[in-house]
């Protein structure tokens, strides 16, 4: 993690403890806040691989030092990554295959330039980058989430021509209120989901999980993690009594055969770069490869059984290659007002309400099979990629491997700043429900109550420092 070399202000108090029944009068305001020393360097969240660029296509571009074959590859992924699938049979075997169901047409759908998808809008039909999970109680013999029959593990809420569509989903959003310490309002949307139109049984009652696509920058560097700098920040039972007991997800690795840690996904349930994606052609387009050859197609979807496939498989080794090394090497931008006085001060508020013992720092890569210029990195993520506690509020009750229905993984904060500049919106968690990073961090739960108190308790420019440190990254 980053660390500052000295202090300039005074340490702030943090008064804990309030009651329900306190009045602002009996409020003690913390003293100023610590005021930390920029280090040279810490905007660069990828060392010497870290992109220089604030603009709309930040999250595109590759990093740097490729070699002009090596950005020709990049080209093609990119390409790839961004192309329309259609079904088939069509004149334009390429790209063919897509379905017999789905959620998506493109990788570039749920992951918009690179960023985040959207929550569904009450107002409007359908979404950009949503799907719902699903699953009965019990595991599967892989020790995953339990197929529902006739579904599956997702809802497809799109499908070809002539053949049925799964179900759809639909949310309408609660307003909950609540204040600070110092009197100031604030208001959280809760979704309230309805899944309808279910083609193939009844879909009520299921476990369900909703989730939006979230940004694929710096995932060749998640990639060269190793499990052992993983469980070097696991705390399963807590020893260190501070609260925070992250835990590893042992998910099944279709290519192996057997669990392996988890990094992706929010409840970091793929355990390799190559199932992610993989797996994202299948779940979100109906696109086969050599890791999941069949179509997603369960009993009595008979329809979809019989359509037209695009090829055996769909997405052939070299397509997935290609899409694989473009997500190996896109770029992390550079953090913006790294010296910004307020954002040092939100620095150090960062790491005295415990939020760096999740979102960490300072990890070193590995060897990739992408490139060697990513191994020896320096990253900084800003995420231990553990599965933690996150309380009843964010809970989805839906088991996922070794995720229980209240974890989720700590998800990584770089680029977070730049979401609204990329996609035009602030969406945040895992449904986008948070609508600004200040929302994300009140519907904090769990193993994050006690900094959730605390930031509460903060001055209102206090919290706008943390804020303008997240939004820095």
């Amino acid at each position: 993690m980053f660390h500052y070399y000295k202090i300039i202000a005074w340490f702030p108090i943090i008064f804990l403890g309030l009651s329900c029944g306190c009045s602002t009068d009996e409020y003690i305001a913390p003293t100023p806040v610590n005021q930390a020393i920029y280090e040279e360097g810490e905007e660069l969240l990828s060392g010497a691989l870290s992109i220089n660029s604030q603009s709309s296509n930040a999250f595109g571009r590759s990093i740097p030092g490729l070699s002009a074959e090596e950005q020709i590859i990049f080209g093609v992924g990119n390409s790839l990554f961004n192309q329309t699938w259609v079904s088939a049979p069509a004149s334009t075997t390429a790209r063919d295959g897509l379905g017999p169901t789905f959620n998506s047409r493109a990788c570039s759908s749920c992951h918009t330039k690179d960023g985040r998808g959207q929550p569904i809008q009450e107002t409007l039909m359908g979404s950009v980058g949503f799907l719902m999970r699903i699953s009965l109680p019990g595991t599967a013999p892989n020790g995953g989430p339990n197929p529902v029959p006739g579904y599956g593990t997702q809802i497809q809420e799109m499908a070809n021509s002539g053949i049925p569509n799964e179900a759809k989903v639909r949310a309408t959003y609660q307003t909950i209120s609540g204040q600070y310490a110092d009197g100031t309002a604030y208001e959280l949307q809760k979704p309230i989901y309805e899944i309808y139109d279910e083609q193939f049984g009844s879909l009520q009652g299921v476990l369900t999980s909703p989730r939006v696509g979230t940004q694929t920058i710096g995932l060749g560097l998640i990639d060269a993690i190793t499990e052992a700098d993983i469980l070097a920040n696991a705390d399963v039972l807590d020893a260190n009594d501070d609260g925070i007991s992250g835990k590893p997800n042992y998910v099944w690795d279709v290519a192996d055969a057997r669990l392996k840690i988890g990094k992706y996904g929010w409840k970091a349930n793929q355990p390799t770069l190559r199932q992610q994606v993989a797996s994202a052609f299948h779940g979100d387009m109906g696109l086969t490869t050599s890791l999941f050859p069949d179509n997603d197609c369960p009993d009595p979807q008979q329809d979809c059984q019989n359509a037209f496939n695009g090829g055996t498989p769909e997405v052939t080794d070299l397509q997935l290659e290609r899409v694989l090394f473009y997500q190996r090497t896109l770029g992390v931008p550079i953090r913006r007002n790294a010296k910004d006085p307020n954002v040092l001060a939100g620095k150090v508020l960062f790491n005295d309400l415990q939020c760096i013992q999740c979102h960490r720092t300072k990890y070193t890569a590995n060897a990739s099979v992408a490139t060697p210029l990513i191994k020896g990195t320096i990253f900084s993520p800003y995420s231990d990629f553990l599965l933690h506690d996150m309380g009843e509020a964010l809970a989805d009750n839906r088991p996922d491997f070794d995720a229980n229905g209240k974890e989720w993984r700590t998800q990584p904060l770089w680029g977070i700043g730049l979401i609204k500049t990329v996609n035009n919106h602030t969406f945040f968690l895992h449904d986008g429900r948070a609508r600004s990073i200040e929302e994300a961090i009140l519907w904090h739960g769990g193993e994050a109550e006690q900094s959730i108190s605390q930031f509460k308790a903060l001055t209102a420019a206090q919290r706008a420092q943390l804020i303008a440190f997240v939004n820095s990254l």
